[in-house]
């Protein structure tokens, strides 16, 4: 789901802003201040913008909504309707954050009318997505379709690359979603074209992982161990060290799966240095046991023989608590 971006009102903030949490509240009220105390209506309301996009990256979605409704007041009072789109929408994505898909559809819908009024297609398109993706929060399919179709449209009549790649993923995650998984891959496929030409690697690689996904789906093995070598070389380019080690290992299983025993131990090899690399012992112990199962030759005993100190190593942590931080 996209974010709200800057346009003509100052509610950006940078990712040092946003890592820098307290200074940045600490700005943007400091110029809030300022705003109220210059008498400037328009900044004022551009700086409840800000705070609000502030809160929002903490995590503090109530307080974020309470300054996105002061910055519609003031929008609404001098007549600034592109601001007053602005905060609409972004009410419209942190009351998706929350769950209540109700209420953000209610504002999208506000933000919608807003960009049809003033004639700006670029915002209505993006608006029109995000009404797509709340419709398929909710299961309904058909509606959803028909809002990412306009969106798509709008994005290919504006020349805007990125919507255009955006609302063709979202396509085929629906399509995914329920069950047409051929269509899913066309709309991937597309997508992953899309991705390349604008040049977003991180982008390519989750949609390189979409396609592995739905090749699996279908039993294609040959296609899933193509999809993932290729997010393999995406993930070190970009330096994703913990993902790179998970394809490794899927890797190691597919071509298990396929009879291909020389390049799966090799696969699961690669996996093993990574997840020494970052300290993930009990991985490090399954890993040792797929290489063990693999080949029982001397290399495989080798690595058999490193299991058991992995082992030994575990059971003298026994007590220590083991806190899960999540996965994304």
């Amino acid at each position: 789901m996209r974010e709200a971006k800057n346009r003509s009102v100052n509610f950006g903030l940078t990712h040092n802003d946003v890592k820098e949490s307290k200074k940045a509240i600490e700005i943007c009220e400091l110029d809030l201040k300022n705003s109220r105390e210059s008498g400037n209506r328009r900044e004022e309301g551009n700086n409840l913008g800000r705070l609000g996009l502030a809160y929002s990256h903490l995590g503090e979605i109530r307080k974020a909504i309470e300054y996105y409704q002061q910055a519609v007041e003031i929008f609404k009072e001098i007549g600034d309707r592109q601001g007053e789109e602005l905060a609409f929408e972004n009410i419209g994505l942190v009351y998706s954050r929350l769950g209540e898909i109700e209420k953000a559809i209610e504002y999208y819908e506000q933000a919608l009318e807003i960009s049809c009024e003033i004639g700006n297609i670029e915002i209505e398109g993006a608006v029109i997505g995000n009404l797509g993706i709340a419709y398929g929060f909710l299961g309904e399919t058909g509606k959803a379709i028909e809002f990412y179709e306009r969106a798509l449209k709008i994005a290919r009549e504006t020349g805007n690359l990125t919507g255009e790649r955006n609302n063709l993923g979202n396509l085929g995650n629906l399509c995914y979603q329920v069950g047409e998984i051929r269509a899913a891959i066309g709309y991937f496929d597309q997508t992953l074209k899309m991705s390349r030409e604008i040049g977003d690697k991180r982008g390519e690689g989750d949609i390189l992982k979409n396609l592995v996904i739905a090749y699996n789906r279908l039993g294609e093995m040959k296609k899933v161990a193509e999809y993932s070598e290729q997010e393999l070389e995406i993930l070190r380019e970009i330096g994703e060290k913990y993902k790179e080690g998970q394809t490794l290992e899927r890797l190691g299983l597919t071509y298990s799966f396929l009879g291909e025993k020389e390049k799966a131990i090799e696969r699961y090899g690669q996996a093993l240095v990574i997840s020494r690399e970052l300290g993930n012992r009990r991985q490090e112990e399954i890993l040792i046991e797929k290489l063990r199962d693999l080949k029982k030759t001397k290399r495989a005993d080798r690595y058999y023989k490193q299991k058991i100190g992995v082992s030994k190593d575990l059971k003298e942590k026994k007590g220590f608590k083991l806190f899960c931080m999540g996965r994304k």
